[in-house]
């Protein structure tokens, strides 16, 4: 698990950034860095009119290849200033963006209210297209008179899934088991099946990390002829991969 979590990492910092596109230098020079921060010592110039080949990206710095071969890390401010093979000005996508239209792992916790009782859940998403994921959540409600345990999966569309601030929307199944608090007399544990809805909106913090605001529907099938609703609102944070 650790190595597939650093090989994610890796991947991360060594984006490529349209692999292979090459820009003409249009100020009088660009610098070549010998790694990607200021820190890191000039060593090179590329002049007006020379072309430049794009090979890694580590955020807003370029690691490019001259025509004479020469190697260096060159600032995003300065890439914008190129031209590309068509004429045109040279534009690159915020990185952090890119990690965010091209996530499919989420990981999060959220805190809330079930009908009226304080609510904690976290849940973990894949999402297997550009606007549908699955996700499965876990959560419990600690009550005055009962605990409730419950778990479920939900198909969730995320028509706008490129938008910084994106609503989404959920159904699923799960299961729901209240246990009564032992003080109560002839109370007994019921484990019901459950049905949900859900409404949320998703914000990109930056980075990795997101902010999620859900509201829930939940229809728990008690018995044969009895069905209980219940609402609950919670806000969370997560992160993906």
């Amino acid at each position: 698990m650790l190595t597939w979590i650093a090989a994610l990492s890796l991947t991360s910092w060594l984006a490529p950034a349209t692999a292979g596109e090459k820009v003409e230098v249009t100020d009088p020079f660009i610098e070549l860095h010998t790694g990607p921060g200021r820190g890191y010592p000039v060593f090179y110039v590329a002049g007006r009119h020379e072309w430049v080949e794009i090979e890694l990206r580590h955020t807003d710095w370029f690691l490019v290849r001259t025509e004479g071969g020469k190697e260096g890390w060159v600032t995003r401010q300065q890439m914008e200033t190129t031209l590309t093979q068509i004429g045109t000005k040279a534009t690159f996508r915020d990185f952090a963006q890119d990690d965010y239209l091209r996530r499919q792992l989420e990981f999060g916790a959220a805190w809330g209210h079930f009908k009226s009782e304080p609510m904690l859940k976290v849940w973990t998403g894949y999402r297997f297209a550009n606007s549908l994921s699955v996700e499965a959540t876990g959560g419990q409600v600690q009550g005055a008179f009962s605990g409730t345990d419950l778990w479920h999966v939900n198909l969730l569309a995320d028509p706008w899934s490129d938008w910084r601030l994106a609503p989404y929307f959920g159904l699923g199944i799960g299961r729901l088991i209240n246990i009564p608090n032992a003080s109560l007399v002839g109370a007994t544990t019921s484990n019901a099946r459950l049905a949900d809805a859900t409404v949320g909106l998703r914000y990109h913090l930056g980075e990795r990390f997101i902010a999620r605001l859900d509201y829930t529907q939940y229809l728990a099938y008690i018995a044969d002829n009895r069905t209980d609703q219940y609402r609950a609102v919670t806000i969370g944070f997560g992160f993906f991969f």
